[in-house]
């Protein structure tokens, strides 16, 4: 499966003009909740989605972005690939239910997001995650690394130092895939340097997994 779903939200995030003087919804340091039961409902899953970043980069508003940010069924993430037909199929066949996308950055620089998908089983959320491994891979010239000891086990980690124009990324960036129980964790950070980059990105992969229930 080549979901398609990053290229196309980064795309359209760094070619929006996006208001840097927007402010987070929670400064500071990302505060994990304790986390409660699996969600029955998108509303209850994204209520577990990351309400701020380590790095305090403000919240882009998910009506901002093309397409919206928030809530997500198996249509819309299928409305991402080049075959949206076979890409429901696929996600179908995975289990999906749905998903939620969070987004903090300003205009042209650095970005970090936050997508969490929710399966009928974990044998789905592994499987999806890999499909996105290999995609990021496919699209981004960096140093892919397979369960690195700084990240949970399940979790896949791409590193991007240069910028090359044609991905439209605007610094260097780390993006991590991570299969977690019923959930599918996948998060992007661009920043000023590949190091900064992913720091952030473990941090975030944290913080967001304490706020799931366990595997």
């Amino acid at each position: 499966m080549t979901a398609g779903r990053l290229p196309a939200l980064l795309t359209g995030v760094l070619s929006l003009g996006i208001t840097a003087g927007c402010t987070p919804t929670v400064a500071g340091t990302a505060t994990p909740a304790a986390a409660s039961g699996t969600p029955e409902s998108v509303e209850d899953l994204g209520a577990l989605v990351l309400p701020d970043v380590p790095s305090g980069l403000p919240r882009i508003p998910d009506a901002d972005l093309q397409p919206p940010a928030g809530a997500k069924t198996v249509d819309d993430v299928a409305g991402y690939a080049d075959d949206p037909a076979r890409e429901r199929a696929v996600l179908r066949d995975y289990g999906y239910r749905h998903g939620w996308e969070r987004f903090w950055g300003v205009t042209t620089g650095p970005l970090t997001t936050v997508f969490v998908d929710q399966f009928d089983d974990p044998g789905g959320a592994a499987a999806y995650a890999e499909d996105l491994v290999g995609n990021d891979a496919a699209v981004y010239d960096g140093v892919l690394r397979r369960d690195p000891a700084d990240l949970p086990e399940g979790c896949s980690l791409l590193t991007v130092a240069e910028v090359d124009p044609a991905t439209r990324l605007s610094g260097p960036a780390a993006f991590a895939w991570c299969g977690h129980g019923v959930f599918s964790v996948g998060v992007t950070v661009v920043s000023t340097s590949e190091e900064q980059a992913t720091d952030e990105v473990r941090e975030v992969v944290l913080a967001q997994f304490a706020r799931l229930p366990p595997a």
